[in-house]
């Protein structure tokens, strides 16, 4: 671990007193030779050589692997990146018609699935700023995200943009269709995507964060180096929320960016048989969807069921989805005998990553968090920040830098380059993050 490096910024300084509320103790990342990140004016590490923009990044991977699969629904449509590409791009043309551009927040409100990619993929492409809105959250609550998001267009809700009728629980959405476009015109800095989060401290206040093109872009570089993604056709089965930045930013968009597929089966009943008969070599999920699938995995592994081809697993939670709430390493480990671990930690303000851990020591508390990846920063907040323990803090390219349309909490949360996770921790002497509270 590196030596910690104490500061005393915000409160912790008046008039040359120092207060121990404000000590602000400081875990830097050394820059090495040939590293692709750089420390920036604002003392961020940033990765130097990413595209201008996300759309940029998957013209590319569309026109590299355009006749692969990009993502399959199970029950669904199935669709090639060129594919996908075009149906994406005629609906970014039907919201042009609609009046939509640059800019304008489209959200998406869909239940996951190939159309779910579709509309995301559209709003993108014509140039808007998508809103993740999760099809599971109460009518109020989805009302009241789309509402302080000021959507100018709704994808999934007829009142204010294209109509939606569900049977047996599935959504008939009537996507905009029109002439293929695609507006190339975004740069790094550009707000790219609007993701909402209730945080731990406002369970029942949705806050939007802005996400840019950097915070996407750098999110995507480090999970395909730190989950060492193959270019070869790897198929993901995303079992995570797509309209989470940690189903979304963290595994849908980094499977596209090594040419990939995506495999999506909303019937839970389906997910034992997807693994053989997709082909499956890598599972992103929480622990709490893996504890919940590895005892129909064991008997049907018993029963003849092979495994051995997952190659990956990528379990994904923040506060209580890490409190030994399902899936442990060794339970993996029996039903996966041939895949790599990785236990990631994030929160939506950190597009969903930051620490990482493979092959998770023993953990019954579920209180190991992992280690900084990516260009991800640490710092401790607190009195007792100079011994190891306190809040835990997190800087870096995939860090948002203030929430939508609310300067109150943005100032309440984010010190300088510095966003507040609210979680009291305990950095070990080896550089192990461990919630202490």
């Amino acid at each position: 671990m590196r030596d910690g490096t104490t500061r005393l910024i915000g409160p912790g300084v008046s008039d040359g007193v120092e207060d121990p509320a404000g000590l602000l103790v400081e875990y830097p990342a050394g820059e090495r030779a040939g590293d692709p990140l750089a420390r920036g004016a604002d003392g961020v590490l940033r990765y130097g050589n990413l595209t201008p923009a996300l759309t940029e990044l998957l013209d590319l991977q569309v026109h590299a692997f355009a006749t692969r699969e990009a993502v399959v629904e199970i029950g669904g449509p199935r669709l090639t990146y060129r594919d996908l590409w075009h149906s994406a791009s005629r609906i970014a043309g039907g919201l042009q018609e609609h009046g939509i551009g640059y800019g304008d927040r489209v959200a998406v409100h869909l239940p996951a699935g190939v159309r779910w990619v579709q509309a995301f993929l559209g709003a993108l492409l014509s140039g808007a700023v998508p809103v993740l809105v999760h099809d599971g959250l109460p009518a109020a609550v989805a009302e009241r995200v789309i509402a302080d998001s000021g959507a100018d267009f709704v994808l999934g809700a007829g009142s204010r943009g294209c109509g939606s009728t569900r049977a047996g629980g599935v959504a008939d959405v009537e996507l905009p269709d029109g002439a293929a476009f695609i507006d190339d015109g975004a740069a790094l800095d550009d707000l790219a995507l609007l993701c909402y989060t209730s945080g731990a401290s406002t369970p029942t206040l949705p806050k939007g964060v802005e996400l840019t093109n950097e915070n996407l872009l750098s999110a995507i570089r480090s999970v395909v180096a730190a989950l060492d993604l193959p270019t070869d056709g790897m198929r993901n089965l995303v079992l995570l929320p797509l309209a989470h930045a940690s189903g979304c930013v963290d595994q849908l968009l980094p499977t596209f960016a090594v040419g990939g597929t995506v495999v999506l089966a909303p019937d839970p009943g389906r997910h034992a048989e997807t693994l053989a008969a997709e082909r499956i070599d890598m599972i992103a999920a929480t622990p709490r969807i893996l504890g919940a699938l590895l005892p129909e995995l064991a008997a049907e592994r018993a029963d003849g069921l092979r495994t051995e081809g997952v190659a990956r697993i990528s379990t994904a939670g923040h506060h209580a989805e890490r409190v030994a709430a399902g899936a442990g390493a060794a339970d993996l480990r029996e039903v996966f005998p041939d895949a790599r671990q990785w236990a990631v930690w994030g929160a939506t303000e950190t597009s969903g990553i930051g620490l990482a851990v493979e092959d998770s020591p023993a953990d019954p508390d579920g209180k190991v968090l992992g280690f900084p990846f990516g260009g991800t920063e640490l710092a401790l907040w607190g009195p007792r920040a100079d011994s190891g323990h306190g809040e835990l803090l997190c800087r870096g390219p995939n860090v948002a830098r203030r929430y939508w349309n609310d300067p109150k909490t943005t100032a309440d949360r984010f010190t300088g380059t510095w966003f507040h996770t609210g979680d009291q921790v305990t950095i070990g002497a080896d550089g192990l993050v461990r919630r202490s509270a």
